[in-house]
């Protein structure tokens, strides 16, 4: 033990070799209690309190001489106070230059933020919840010493850190502007005069504890010690949006979240261009109009009558002049575009609970677990997969030639097409591999007029490759770690990165500079979507979080909590109102983008969720998973759909199977059984503590799952919600993505695992 006694020493009747002066064991608690004796003689005399310091003075029977806090403190330092102790035992002390240092509190808490910045992302979340009541009383004291201009600059520069949760609080706060106003807030005396509940794990617990006496912060221990209360749990902390009896001050409501995502959001569709509408109408009236009556002609009177449809609702929900994003001039391609969506609209099936969709599956094999993405064109003629060993692969689902140019090919010497179809490689093949990054190929996307790709890698870089010339046109840098996920607009021209650096970047195709940086998940970013209008970019996080970013200004505008693991992947409806996200946890939920709440958690899949995609009138969803199945989701239940006789016939059929046999028949919504092996209960179910980043590192990790004849995957036995509507397995498949075309098919791509 050290020679300079600590109070808990004292308390417990320890002895040491030496003491203040020397002295022994005896005389050294003496000299402690008079040293501290001292202190607060000392601190009673410098508020001006007399009668008290006269009293103590008495009492204590003490001399004339004194000893300053500095003195005291050199006698005590941080790191001999108790470390095992707990926070209410403490007796903290701090120095007359950290007292008498404007910058005091602004330079610990700059610290206290770097650390949980640096921290582990298992611990990151409890320790801001615990940031927020130390920046508050660092602020009143701020006030409360004079230091008015101090306290503003500190609101200014980290309020930031918990607008999201504390907009109210943080909002009244900031109205405060002298110690008068401070002393009679009403907000301001709740915080001063009740300790604010906090839950923390022990091992976060103890960490903050270490580094605030490590770093010798004992304003902050001050306040620690004496504004929180700490109850201490096993297991994690959850994140929930939903009030807590143990947390924040009792009758004070602590989580403002729903106050946040009551930001005015723009969710409207994306206004026709004029240009586009006149040249559309103009083509359809030339086709309608021929003297010859043919097929084509009546189609495209019949496109005519859909357009005009389609013209009303789009100017009934159209965002306004002001919120549309800048886009570059038509072209030709759009013309055609809006054709050829306006032939889907006619050919489309309605889907709901009595008419599920068909799902076409593109297994592919001999991957040998290196595959990490996948991705499909809108017109379903291209398939690409991006795999660890730093290439992208394309498919031809047409089975054309994908055919680049030779490579003495020069563009200024081509004067007609004939001319630049003679430069083309002589090739059959029907796929191709793109070379180029230096790293894990970990997203791709193409867009929506199937003549780019983007491609994103661990080398930190995003490509754009010509599907046209098979080449990689630019190569985009600013990201600092590996990048997740990638993702065109859906008008093309911008797109969006998701990062491990905790950012999502938005970029344009012509410039090789991020026009806005996302920041502030906690954690990694894993998967990034545009809203339908382009106007807003969803992304999810490894800090259990889903956030929905304005564009232009650079913002977040909502903040979606609930999830219990990573959330992996994102999708929204395609009129804009609706937002599914999924993940590790094995839940998909499904949120009301206007509010910001959750309208329904959909469990039924045993494994962590890829990916998700709407269908066209967004009343049902699709996801793909690690389990190996596709599964579809009725995501807005109506009483008359539920009445359906199929939907009710699929209800009988599987109550009365349960009825039977609830242990040995694992029955889904279609009818279709499969015997459940005997020890099921003995049979792992997949976690949801994977750090990996790549499809194929969920997929090695299954190699421990039973596998029946039939190649089905046994895993525990999970309650189904009500909005599953049917499940189709794959033969030992992980589905890596799945996707809905314009005509409402299900469109499910992943890797053969064995």
């Amino acid at each position: 033990m050290s020679n300079r006694t600590a109070d808990a020493a004292d308390d417990a009747g320890s002895t040491t070799n030496g003491g203040v002066g020397g002295s022994g064991s005896a005389n050294g608690r003496q000299a402690s209690k008079k040293q501290v004796e001292k202190v607060v003689l000392q601190y009673l005399k410098s508020k001006g309190y007399r009668n008290a310091e006269k009293a103590l003075r008495e009492d204590a029977t003490l001399d004339g001489a004194e000893i300053t806090i500095s003195d005291l403190a050199s006698a005590f330092p941080a790191n001999e106070i108790g470390a095992d102790a707990n926070v209410p035992e403490w007796v903290l002390f701090y120095s007359e230059a950290e007292q008498g240092n404007p910058d005091a509190y602004s330079q610990s808490y700059r610290e206290l933020r770097r650390w949980i910045d640096s921290s582990l992302d298992v611990y990151k979340h409890e320790l801001y919840a615990a940031s927020y009541p130390i920046f508050v009383h660092a602020y009143l004291d701020l006030h409360m010493r004079g230091l008015h201009e101090k306290a503003a600059e500190f609101m200014e520069l980290y309020s930031r850190d918990h607008i999201v949760h504390h907009s109210k609080d943080i909002e009244v706060f900031s109205t405060l502007t002298t110690k008068e106003h401070v002393e009679e807030n009403a907000l301001a005396k709740l915080y001063r005069d009740n300790k604010y509940g906090i839950r923390m794990t022990r091992v976060g617990f103890e960490l903050l504890l270490s580094f605030l006496q490590d770093h010798h912060f004992t304003l902050l221990m001050r306040t620690v010690n004496q504004y929180l209360n700490i109850r201490t749990i096993d297991g994690t902390v959850p994140i929930s949006s939903e009030p807590e009896a143990d947390v924040g001050i009792t009758g004070h409501t602590q989580n403002q979240l729903d106050h946040f995502n009551s930001q005015d959001i723009a969710l409207g569709s994306v206004p026709l261009d004029p240009f586009v509408r006149d040249e559309v109408e103009r083509t359809l009236q030339s086709e309608a109009g021929r003297h010859t009556k043919d097929s084509a002609s009546e189609e495209a009177s019949a496109l005519l009558d859909t357009f005009a449809k389609a013209k009303q609702e789009n100017a009934a929900n159209a965002l306004a002049a002001r919120d549309v994003i800048p886009m570059p001039p038509p072209r030709g391609v759009e013309i055609e575009q809006q054709i050829a969506n306006l032939k889907a609209l006619r050919k489309r099936v309605a889907l709901g609970p009595a008419a599920l969709p068909s799902v076409c599956m593109y297994t592919l094999h001999n991957t040998d677990n290196t595959m990490c993405c996948a991705t499909v064109s809108e017109d379903l003629s291209l398939l690409a997969g991006g795999f660890s060993e730093s290439y992208i692969k394309l498919w031809s689902l047409k089975h054309e030639p994908l055919r680049g140019f030779q490579s003495n090919f020069y563009p200024h010497s081509v004067n007609s097409e004939e001319e630049m179809e003679a430069l083309r490689e002589k090739t059959a093949e029907d796929s191709r591999r793109l070379v180029g990054h230096s790293g894990p190929v970990y997203g791709l996307d193409i867009s929506f007029d199937s003549k780019y790709l983007i491609s994103c890698s661990e080398d930190k870089t995003a490509r754009l490759w010509s599907l046209d010339t098979l080449t990689n046109v630019v190569c985009y840098k600013g990201h600092n770690y590996p990048i997740w996920d990638v993702a065109f607009a859906p008008q093309g021209f911008y797109f969006a990165t998701a990062s491990h650096d905790r950012t999502a970047r938005l970029w344009s195709c012509d410039n090789i500079c991020a026009l806005r940086i996302f920041a502030g998940h906690l954690s990694d970013v894993n998967c990034v979507r545009f809203h339908p209008n382009s106007k807003y970019v969803v992304t999810g996080s490894c800090d259990k979080t889903v956030r929905l970013w304005d564009v232009q200004r650079g913002s977040c505008v909502r903040v979606f909590t609930g999830h219990t693991g990573s959330v992996d992947t994102v999708a929204i409806s395609p009129d804009g109102r609706i937002m599914a996200s999924a993940g590790e946890d094995q839940t998909v939920n499904v949120w009301d983008l206007g509010s910001g709440r959750r309208m329904e958690s959909l469990a039924g899949h045993t494994g962590p969720v890829y990916s998700l995609a709407f269908s066209q009138e967004g009343t049902l969803l699709v996801s793909g998973s690690a389990d190996e199945t596709v599964r579809a989701w009725d995501v807005k239940r109506s009483s008359a759909a539920s009445d359906h006789p199929i939907v009710a016939q699929r209800r009988s059929d599987l109550e009365q199977a349960k009825t039977a046999d609830p242990n040995a028949m694992d029955i889904d919504v279609e009818g279709a059984s499969s015997a459940k092996a005997a020890d099921s209960d003995s049979v792992a179910k997949d976690t949801t503590g994977s750090a990996e980043k790549t499809k194929n590192g969920t997929a090695n990790g299954n190699e421990s799952k039973k596998r029946d004849a039939a190649g089905i995957w046994k895993s525990k036995h999970v309650v189904e919600s009500d909005a599953l509507l049917s499940t189709w397995r794959t033969k030992s498949t992980p589905v890596y993505t799945v996707a809905m075309t314009k005509r409402n098919l299900a469109i499910a791509i992943g890797a053969f695992t064995l």
